[in-house]
């Protein structure tokens, strides 16, 4: 049976890799040693102390899964694919699968005196994330794989919000050496935005 888009086994494939960075982000995230809890009140402490990881985790969840939001909609604008496509797809499931790390080192040093490499490789992660969309964006435009012109001016839209990603993140990421905490908080007011942002969008689309 003949598949109904060009794209269909590598959007498939796509869905598998974006599930496995979500699921890879919990495994940084372990209850308390047993042997190290005497009492109830040692017990609520080292929960305590694992609220920066989880404040990472669920921050991280929610990039990964606003750009598979954004990564499917895209894929339901062409119909078409090529090589190069197929590169920075590739390329931009790279900066997906390497999430977890930042994350973990987020986690680790946020509210320590050593935040500030832990912030500033987190933005520059999801900066070089943004580079991932440019070409992703970039070379569904130029190679014409769009299904119609509407597509075609949805893509522009994307393609021009990966740059304001990466120039926000990248400046982000350098102010981040002297001022990381006030910057965490920052990086997770904008990716704040964009859910509000993306489910606003998908509300009108609905409604259109």
């Amino acid at each position: 049976m003949p598949e109904k888009s060009p794209n269909a086994r590598l959007e498939a494939f796509c869905d598998g890799v974006f599930a496995i960075a979500l699921t890879l982000l919990i495994i940084d995230i372990k209850a308390p040693s047993s042997s190290a809890i005497t009492s109830t009140a040692a017990l609520w402490h080292a929960l305590q102390s694992i609220l920066p990881s989880v404040f990472a985790f669920l921050l991280s969840f929610a990039i990964i899964f606003i750009t598979w939001m954004n990564h499917h909609s895209i894929f339901q604008s062409i119909n078409k694919s090529s090589g190069a496509f197929i590169y920075s797809n590739a390329f931009l499931l790279l900066t997906v699968v390497f999430i977890p790390f930042p994350t973990a080192l987020l986690g680790s040093y946020l509210l320590t005196d050593h935040a500030a490499p832990a912030v500033v490789i987190y933005n520059a992660v999801i900066a070089l994330q943004a580079i991932g969309w440019i070409l992703f964006c970039g070379v569904a435009l130029r190679d014409r794989l769009t299904k119609d012109t509407a597509a075609a001016s949805t893509l522009r839209t994307s393609y021009r919000n990966a740059w304001l990603s990466l120039v926000l993140y990248s400046g982000l990421a350098v102010v981040a050496v002297w001022f990381p905490q006030p910057i965490a908080a920052v990086t997770t007011l904008t990716w704040i935005f964009w859910l509000v942002f993306g489910l606003f969008t998908l509300k009108a689309a609905a409604a259109g």
